[in-house]
């Protein structure tokens, strides 16, 4: 499955050529750069490990330094796998958001926004329960029995109760392409995708690669 990772920039409306208006996410997607591939002989799996926003030597640990020196690449703040890439990129090799066309659908994966501690109304889409009049004044909001006193006595884990919302991977499938300004560096999606502004996404396709496009990132790594 071939991918890359990219940064959320915001959201826009745009107007296609056929005067039709679309509510599309911009991100900014690569250049990343390969890695590191992984084989089943040395790490029991076959992956392609790409980089994307190039960090400063100090801000990286000396593991990651090492890691990063071996591949003969500059350090990268974030790191992201793909199974079965369908392209044999060498390492060092650079891609861009040219591996995707307009139209194409993917998948896309980010970090939710956080939302702190939430209630069951909010959290879960809870209704509430309790009369509203007759002097009730603290249960409007509340999410009822969690568990039953005698048997079996104790609070099922998994129920669904107030707690931490938000700060979740997730992942939203068959959205659309709609635009991809190659030199802007940046890609138009349509419709929303998890995540706040300058949060990190990793977009995913299954179609294949064309192969100019691989033969000019081997070409540039050859450079």
């Amino acid at each position: 499955m071939k991918g890359i990772i990219g940064k959320k920039v915001g959201m826009i409306s745009y107007f296609a050529e056929d005067g039709r208006q679309h509510i599309c996410t911009v991100v900014q997607a690569g250049p990343c750069v390969v890695v590191q591939k992984k084989d089943q002989s040395s790490d029991g799996y076959e992956a392609l490990q790409v980089g994307f926003n190039q960090a400063k030597e100090k801000h990286t640990t000396r593991a990651m330094s090492g890691h990063f020196k071996k591949a003969g690449v500059a350090p990268q703040r974030k790191l992201a796998e793909f199974r079965d890439y369908p392209a044999d990129l060498p390492v060092g090799a650079e891609i861009k958001a040219d591996i995707f066309s307009e139209g194409e659908k993917v998948i896309v994966t980010g970090t939710s926004k956080g939302k702190g501690f939430q209630g069951v109304v909010r959290r879960h889409n809870f209704s509430g329960v309790g009369m509203r009049t007759h002097g009730q004044h603290n249960r409007h909001r509340a999410p009822g029995s969690v568990g039953a006193s005698s048997f079996p006595a104790k609070v099922f884990k998994g129920m669904r109760m107030a707690g931490h919302m938000g700060v979740d991977q997730v992942q939203v499938k068959g959205l659309t392409i709609i635009k991809i300004l190659q030199e802007e560096k940046l890609m138009l999606i349509k419709g929303a995708v998890p995540g706040a502004k300058g949060s990190y996404l990793v977009i995913e396709s299954k179609a294949p690669i064309a192969e100019p496009v691989v033969a000019a990132a081997a070409e540039a790594t050859e450079e």
